[in-house]
């Protein structure tokens, strides 16, 4: 449940104290009723479309920390994600038509954990029995740390996903789990669509990726989590370039 802040409760308050007196007082006031769609908001949704994607752009790089929950397809592959980002390091899983893994990233050193079958489809019969359960580290030479490290790169994978293309437009206000949005579009839609909290700071929370490339959801922006090395006991150090997965 999103938390009301309290500068919006005491304005609500207030102007339904006053929209009383004006009934009284057979007074007409402005603001008073639902005539003002921005009445507590952040403001953004009176912004034009371009304003918006900058903002929201600039909160979620100010943003030390946020959450990332949904699907992207990429190189004709869909994955779907469920990770924690921030700076320094990032974990989560992620799913593909493999299977299930996990990635951890702390600083620049990336780890893989999965199942056998995860590794044995790699076609290395013998790399399952050695590699499942653990935390296998992935060389930085290896094809692998491109292709799964930026999905534990907060940077890199927000600055490639948070762009619509062609021309931006509004799209109405919207809700998204409880919390109030504008939605921007980029050529109606075809070009992607992004919800932008009116609550708060303009965190993105929802985009629907353009040529159906996915929908993800954003949340806890700002909110810490640790990331540490695991324990050597639940490490292999593979030493050669890993399994095809």
């Amino acid at each position: 449940m999103t938390a009301i802040p309290q500068g919006r409760t005491r304005r609500t308050t207030w102007v339904a104290a006053t929209c009383a007196l004006a009934v009284t007082g057979a007074v007409a006031l402005t603001g008073c009723g639902s005539d003002d769609p921005d009445a507590g908001t952040n403001g953004v949704g009176k912004l034009p479309a371009a304003t918006i994607q900058a903002k929201t752009r600039a909160a979620a790089d100010a943003a030390p920390a946020v959450r990332l929950s949904g699907t992207v397809v990429t190189s004709g592959l869909t994955y779907t994600l469920d990770m924690r980002l921030k700076a320094d390091g990032g974990t989560g899983s992620v799913t593909s038509k493999t299977g299930t893994f996990r990635l951890l990233r702390v600083g620049k050193q990336l780890y893989l954990k999965a199942d056998a079958d995860f590794w044995n489809h790699g076609g290395d019969a013998s790399a399952g029995g050695k590699l499942e359960g653990k935390y296998v580290k992935v060389p930085q030479t290896d094809p692998a740390y491109k292709k799964f490290s930026g999905f534990t790169d907060k940077d890199v994978l927000l600055s490639g996903l948070l762009t619509l293309h062609g021309d931006l437009t509004t799209d109405g206000r919207h809700d998204q789990s409880g919390t109030r949005t504008i939605r921007i579009t980029g050529d109606d839609g075809a070009g992607g669509t992004l919800d932008v909290s009116l609550e708060g700071k303009p965190f993105p929370l929802r985009l629907v990726r353009a040529g159906s490339a996915g929908t993800l959801g954003f949340s806890d922006w700002g909110k810490d989590f640790p990331v540490a090395e695991p324990a050597k006991s639940d490490t292999v150090d593979y030493g050669r370039q890993l399994p095809t997965s």
